[in-house]
């Protein structure tokens, strides 16, 4: 990986797994699909998209498992074959690599900017802003 632009170093739970990403990305978005939500457990998938050349794994590449959906033409996932977290992962045609955003440790200096496959949301999907915060676990 070049110095051109710093790099946004992620992990997994457990540590096993890490990784280093250079901006900029290709995209950063929410994604509603249903495969995406299968995924990652929650209402959305929070995904950035960069080129291969732009991705390096700098810890335990030997615990990244794969899956491929047989019935998709490009869908797959990554995972640590130690914590089950999620992790990046090379598409199909070779070309990018998924990248989940959660998984990130250093703040990938963007945002999202749009939501894809809105209509397939989850029918319980409530806004983020729409709701109370708190600054830990809330009441109840």
């Amino acid at each position: 990986m070049s110095a051109e632009s710093p790099s946004i170093r992620g992990s997994c739970l457990c540590g096993a797994v890490a990784y280093e990403v250079r901006p900029p990305f290709a995209f950063f978005k929410y994604c509603h699909c249903r495969r995406c939500r299968k995924n990652s457990g929650t209402a959305h998938a929070a995904n950035l998209l960069v080129a291969v050349e732009q991705f390096a794994w700098t810890r335990g590449q030997d615990s990244v498992r794969r899956f491929e959906l047989p019935e998709a033409r490009a869908f797959c996932t990554g995972f640590c074959n130690q914590c089950g977290s999620t992790l990046p992962w090379r598409t199909k045609n070779g070309k990018w690599m998924l990248v989940p955003a959660g998984g990130l440790d250093d703040a990938p200096g963007a945002v999202p900017d749009q939501n894809v496959y809105w209509d397939s949301r989850a029918p319980w999907y409530v806004a983020a802003a729409e709701l109370p915060c708190f600054a830990e676990e809330g009441p109840g």
